[in-house]
């Protein structure tokens, strides 16, 4: 396989500066520092980076369609609660959300890992066999062609932590961890520069009333009584784009409460590379019906509250924000090398589970494709390989950012 060449210094840091070009200045050098401080942060933050250097070969040209979170590393599974009031663990995050090859996913998922690895506290040698764990547990997955799931009896290595972890949570810490409660019995978000920063009374207004125009449309509208609202922090790719926190009356106060977020949804980055590959696009009403349509068709149970939104002339996303919704933490496996390389291979059958659980829907390839692709010979190496070499192309973005002026 051709190695592939990182852009050049300048390439990385004039690209990285356009695609952010516009966002709050704030929570944008937020971002870029948070960006400074790993390979595998800086690959969170420049997923339209890692499409643009992505790696020519038959095995991720050529697979078959598949839908695909498009940011898929390893802290983009998680757990949360379905509309079923259940939890579950699922892939989490699917802003860039895409039809797409479905490789592309794995590749990426792959890269996270070796990118991680000293995040993981884990050598090159154990971050290889991760990988390879991870991409013989997609592979068998696929060839059995069955959907399945994980929830909190089936779940091994730190997914099985997670789920002990969240025994033992409540919805009133959950609450006390990110509002202030009044002696009057009402809460108030916490504005602390970490999670949530204020708004202007203006924003305030705006997103109440937006919130009381779609309770008006819900079965129980006083459950969605607005309370406060906060400029939210979090994630990375995302941060500098526009996203509150907004505190609604629930099931009651001040413990029964419930948290929203409203995020602004954005074009997939991965559009450009699957331009460039001939890969149409389904015409989607707008990129929050394209986020939520693709969550609903991976996901084995809908995340409850998960709602695609129009707000000021702009499409955005809302969902619930919960006690049982945490990502996986591979860092904790550091101590238990095997609970690791279960959690390698949970990560791998989920993608392929999600893979199988919204095939032949809107252009993406029948179940039977991907078992057949599954069954086919050579493709695990090339991807194992072509990940190695996205290693590379992302360290080296990585140090031509870090050595930039870029946000300082």
């Amino acid at each position: 396989m051709k190695p592939v060449a990182p852009p050049p210094v300048q390439d990385t840091v004039s690209t990285l500066a356009a695609y952010n070009q516009g966002r709050d200045p704030e929570r944008l050098a937020l971002k870029y520092a948070k960006m400074r401080q790993s390979p595998f942060i800086f690959l969170r933050g420049a997923c339209h980076l890692f499409y643009n250097a992505i790696p020519q070969v038959e095995a991720l040209t050529r697979a078959p369609l598949a839908w695909a979170c498009g940011d898929l590393h390893f802290e983009n599974f998680g757990s949360y609660k379905g509309d079923n009031r259940l939890v579950y663990f699922d892939i989490n995050d699917f802003d860039e959300a895409a039809l797409a090859p479905c490789t592309w996913d794995l590749l990426r998922l792959l890269t996270s890992l070796q990118c991680g690895a000293a995040d993981l506290k884990a050598s090159a040698a154990q971050a290889q066999a991760l990988s390879q764990a991870c991409v013989s547990a997609y592979q068998q997955a696929l060839q059995r062609g069955k959907a399945l799931w994980v929830e909190g009896e089936t779940a091994s290595g730190v997914v099985a932590e997670l789920f002990e972890r969240l025994k033992d949570r409540r919805r009133v810490d959950f609450l006390n961890q990110r509002t202030v409660l009044h002696k009057n019995g009402r809460r108030q978000l916490k504005v602390d520069g970490q999670k949530a920063l204020p708004v202007t009374d203006d924003e305030r207004q705006r997103v109440s009333a937006f919130v009381q125009r779609y309770a008006a449309q819900q079965p129980k509208p006083g459950f969605y009584e607005v309370l406060d609202v906060a400029r939210r922090i979090a994630g990375t790719g995302s941060l500098g784009l526009p996203r509150y926190a907004v505190l609604v009356e629930g099931k009651g106060s001040p413990d029964a409460n419930v948290l929203l977020d409203l995020k602004m949804a954005q074009p997939s980055s991965l559009i450009p590379a699957l331009n460039a590959l001939g890969v149409k696009q389904p015409d989607w009403a707008d990129e929050a019906q394209r986020i939520v349509g693709v969550q609903r068709r991976m996901q084995a149970v809908d995340h409850a509250f998960l709602a695609p939104v129009e707000f000021e002339g702009r499409p955005w996303v809302l969902k619930g924000l919960q006690p049982s919704e945490d990502r996986v933490d591979m860092a904790q496996g550091k101590a238990n090398p095997e609970g690791l390389l279960a959690t390698a291979q949970t990560l791998g059958r989920v993608l392929a589970w999600d893979q199988l659980r919204a095939s032949g829907r809107s252009g993406s390839a029948a179940a039977d494709a991907l078992i057949a692709f599954a069954q086919q010979p050579h493709w695990p190496e090339a991807v194992l390989e072509a990940a190695l070499q996205m290693v590379s192309v992302t360290q080296a973005q990585w140090q031509a950012f870090s050595a930039s002026s870029l946000g300082r």
